[in-house]
């Protein structure tokens, strides 16, 4: 057989779009490669959310075009493929800047790629789909191959029509698109049927999912899980990432009513200022998201929170910046993520005005240490607590396992190694820097139940 090797920049979306490139690769003849250097076809598949994300992406492929020509000095060809968001921004572009590169196909044209691969076969020259047929895609791909593990990612939407100014996604995922529900409750049976005990439910506004089910209504996200919790055998259920705009109040509801649908929700802001929001697009207050925040928690008393924020938007002031941190010492996070703006290509707010980079830097620290503090304090809070842990894999130590909590963070208990897959019941004994200490409990979680 030949070898694949796919390596995956950001997000879960992308770690969800690479296993599908190697399930549809497989029905031709190509099995795993630990390492390019091992690869009779390389696929970087990207994420232009990140800053000089193209720029990283062609050191890269600076490396693997020596690895090509080295392959090619002993009669053995190599394909390269570039994959993702950045393919579908750069498009020809990256097949002028770097000839090594065979194909380039945007996420939402992967499933072309045997087609593509036989055209290069054929000695045809470059290969080049990006085009956004995502009802397409998903009709043509295979059945995913066994999954590896207790937990795993489904897509159920892609694409974006909210055009915040900082972002990309809508040029390069295209228009918001939902799978229909017969398609994605098939997939999701698959796992589990697979031993997957945890779904994660991905979109890029997941909560804007509008797919259409069998009774010829537009389902929303919260039936949507009410439907998959049906399932026998699935224990977890997650999605990521959501709009404030697009949290309903069913969705809301979903959480204090469904088990399945574990205490954890990344909802993110991007800004505690009414004028940067406004710059960014966003559509909403920030007085919006905290009315949303006390909504949820009053369905869910006790869920974690998590959020992304941007520091240093075009225009944005001190005051704006202490509007940020207010919300976030109004919220109190369990974890969260941010980040100093960096301007992406075509998008609005690149042309804008730019808060020069010392002040960027010393917003994000500040920012960073107070999420940090409210993080850690989040995690010493659950010492002495019984939580139920999905086991997903060795941990360092012998006979050691590491799994997560309801709250998404990562547990390792001793005496756990072979119940990988299972949910068990531990008491957290301390909370760690990046992680949680237990001790398996004797009695056994019904795997139905999640801690409330």
């Amino acid at each position: 057989m030949k070898k694949l090797f796919i390596k995956t920049y950001g997000c879960q979306m992308n770690a969800y779009d690479s296993a599908r490139m190697a399930d549809l690769l497989a029905a031709i003849g190509y099995a795993p490669a630990d390492a390019a250097e091992d690869a009779d076809m390389v696929i970087l598949n990207t994420c232009h959310i990140r800053e000089k994300a193209a720029e990283k992406v062609y050191s890269e492929l600076g490396r693997i075009r020596r690895l090509k020509e080295a392959k090619a000095e002993t009669g053995a060809r190599m394909i390269v493929a570039v994959a993702g968001c950045v393919a579908q921004a750069e498009g020809r572009e990256m097949i002028a800047r770097q000839p090594a590169v065979d194909i380039v196909v945007g996420p939402q044209s992967y499933h072309r790629l045997p087609e593509m691969i036989a055209r290069i076969a054929r000695g045809t020259g470059h290969a080049l789909e990006t085009d956004f047929p995502a009802e397409d895609k998903f009709d043509a791909l295979p059945e995913e191959r066994s999954p590896r593990g207790a937990c795993a990612f489904l897509t159920v939407q892609e694409g974006c029509d909210k055009f915040c100014t900082f972002c990309v996604v809508p040029y390069t995922r295209g228009a918001e698109f939902s799978r229909p529900v017969a398609q994605i409750e098939a997939e999701a049976r698959r796992l589990v049927d697979g031993g997957v005990r945890e779904i994660t439910l991905l979109g890029q506004n997941v909560n804007a999912y509008r797919g259409a089910g069998a009774d010829g209504e537009s389902w929303g996200l919260a039936r949507l899980i009410r439907h998959l919790a049906k399932i026998d055998g699935l224990a977890r259920l997650r999605y990521t990432t959501s709009h404030p705009r697009d949290m309903s109040g069913d969705l809301i509801a979903a959480h204090g009513e469904i088990d399945k649908l574990m205490p954890y929700l990344h909802l993110p802001i991007q800004s505690g200022s009414d004028k940067v929001l406004a710059a960014m697009n966003r559509q909403h207050k920030a007085e919006d998201y905290l009315k949303l925040i006390e909504r949820i928690r009053a369905a869910r008393p006790g869920i974690a929170l998590s959020s992304d924020f941007i520091v240093g938007f075009p225009g944005e002031s001190d005051g704006d910046f202490e509007d940020t941190m207010a919300v976030v010492r109004q919220v109190g996070y369990a974890q969260a993520f941010s980040f100093k703006y960096s301007p992406r290509p075509g998008t609005p707010a690149s042309t804008a005005r730019q808060v020069p980079d010392d002040v960027k830097a010393a917003r994000l620290q500040a920012l960073q240490s107070l999420l940090a503090e409210q993080q850690r304090a989040f995690n010493e809070s659950c010492a002495g607590r019984i939580v139920d842990v999905l086991f997903e894999k060795p941990g360092r130590k012998p006979g050691q396992a590491v799994g997560r909590s309801p709250y998404l963070q990562p547990v390792h208990a001793d005496g756990a190694a072979n119940l990988i897959g299972q949910i068990r019941r531990v008491r957290i004994d301390a909370a760690l820097p990046n992680s949680l200490k237990a001790t398996l409990c004797r009695t056994r979680v019904a795997e139905s139940a999640a801690a409330r």
